[in-house]
């Protein structure tokens, strides 16, 4: 079941993490999470919030990293090469899957990177500071510009996955992670030093205890848990499939969690302060960053200059997203066919450019196919690899390969969690998102 072959790998567990974390690190964090705890509680909302991501976020990235590292391949082909070792039919539609999910993210998120970097570009300009900012948006997204700036976010996506894992990902990660972080305690300091500023404060603090007899507020919790950390049963797979057998994956496990929640709260409070502190309303989606972000620099000192540096730091976090969400089918292809990496890389990011851009220009078929993506095809294709790597891999195998240059052994526990909990969650979390019109 293992195949020897050449394979590009992390130069360092620090670059790996970094890498995790900027996988993890996405547009959810910034303008999902402060409205989901601040409508949810408050700090009452982290309870739930850490016990599923702790536990859950968790044990699914050690299995998915795990998976990756045990096969030396993707989801897809690592999948395939099990199913026919057991004598298991199904395994080439089942093993599609999460790279299917994966490639469909990747294809409406560059879409709003692309808005992103329009706003970028408009905060370096100073027109920022004079847009109508409710028209302004749903001009430009309804416009056939939209197509520019969606190519070019996947230029820059595929220009750095061309240059492969420790020359183009990772490398790029070891910079853009670090300042991601800089610049949001930049920003979360003038946020709380605005006048009123407390009041923002407040609304993600302040305990609301009511709130965890809430059943909504577990389930927004779970949600947010389980798609924070990417659990899409490619993306992590493929990072561990690129990992040395000395890296500690519980470790490297535990400090992406950490780096990604600590990510969603500073993005909190960059925002939501600086929303109370100027009279606006906290609004979720698209809305809170292309509508009230840019009203608040509008009213503020410096205003361009601290738009350009948040909507760098918001590149800088989807960027670093959706080269991992570029690498997974990039990934997945070279093995199929033995192409070269530029050449794989330009044609899927070619022909998922293309196919997305109806996506950009129709707001309905954008939400439809969002999701759709994000509600069933994702979390069916984390669920997948889950059953996969718990319930068909052998235990002892699982946990041997688990364990390698791991500083505290992880037993038999791990194996029983899976089985028993987190992969009869993940069905859970597929049932609420569809009952729910999406929890994460």
């Amino acid at each position: 079941m293992h195949k020897t072959r050449k394979r590009e790998l992390f130069s360092s567990k620090f670059g790996f993490i970094l890498s995790c974390v900027g996988a993890a690190v996405g547009l959810g964090n910034i303008w999902m999470f402060p409205y989901k705890l601040g409508e949810n509680g408050g700090a009452v909302f982290l309870i739930p919030y850490f016990i599923f991501v702790i536990l859950l976020g968790t044990v699914g990235l050690m299995a998915e990293f795990s998976f990756g590292r045990q096969f030396r391949v993707g989801s897809m082909t690592s999948i395939r090469n099990i199913f026919k070792e057991k004598n298991i039919k199904g395994g080439s539609i089942l093993s599609i899957i999460p790279t299917i999910g994966l490639t469909g993210i990747f294809m409406f998120y560059t879409v709003v990177i692309g808005w992103i970097l329009k706003y970028f570009f408009i905060s370096l300009t100073g027109e920022i500071s004079t847009i109508d900012t409710t028209s302004y948006f749903s001009t430009f997204t309804n416009s056939n510009s939209v197509v520019f700036w969606h190519g070019l976010a996947v230029l820059i996506t595929l220009l750095i996955v061309s240059f492969g894992i420790s020359k183009g990902i990772e490398r790029v990660n070891k910079i853009i992670i670090p300042l991601l972080f800089i610049i949001f305690i930049l920003l979360t300091l003038k946020s709380i030093s605005l006048p009123n500023s407390i009041e923002g404060i407040k609304y993600l603090l302040t305990p609301d205890w009511s709130y965890l007899l809430n059943p909504k507020t577990w389930v927004m919790s779970l949600g947010q848990a389980f798609f924070t950390v990417s659990l899409t049963g490619c993306c992590m797979v493929m990072c561990g499939s690129y990992t040395d057998e000395k890296f500690d994956i519980p470790n490297c496990a535990i400090s992406t969690v950490l780096f990604d929640s600590l990510a969603a709260l500073l993005a909190a409070f960059v925002i939501m302060p600086a929303v109370f502190a100027l009279g606006f309303n906290p609004t979720a989606g698209p809305a809170l960053l292309f509508v009230t972000v840019p009203s608040i620099f509008q009213t503020m000192k410096f205003g361009q200059l601290l738009s350009a540096l948040f909507f760098l730091s918001i590149i800088f976090a989807s960027i670093s997203s959706s080269i991992a969400m570029l690498e997974g089918p990039v990934e997945a292809i070279m093995n199929v066919t033995n192409w070269s990496r530029k050449k794989t890389t330009y044609i899927t990011a070619i022909i998922a450019f293309i196919l997305a851009i109806p996506l950009g220009l129709s707001s309905t078929f954008f939400d439809n196919f969002t999701n759709f993506i994000t509600i069933v095809l994702s979390p069916l294709g984390a669920l997948i690899t889950a059953f996969i790597f718990f319930y068909i891999l052998s235990p002892e195998e699982t946990l041997n390969q688990l364990n390698l240059g791991a500083k505290y052994k992880i037993g038999v526990w791990f194996i029983k969690f899976g089985k028993y909990v987190f992969v009869p969650i993940t069905v859970i979390v597929i049932i609420l998102g569809v009952l729910y019109g999406g929890i994460g």
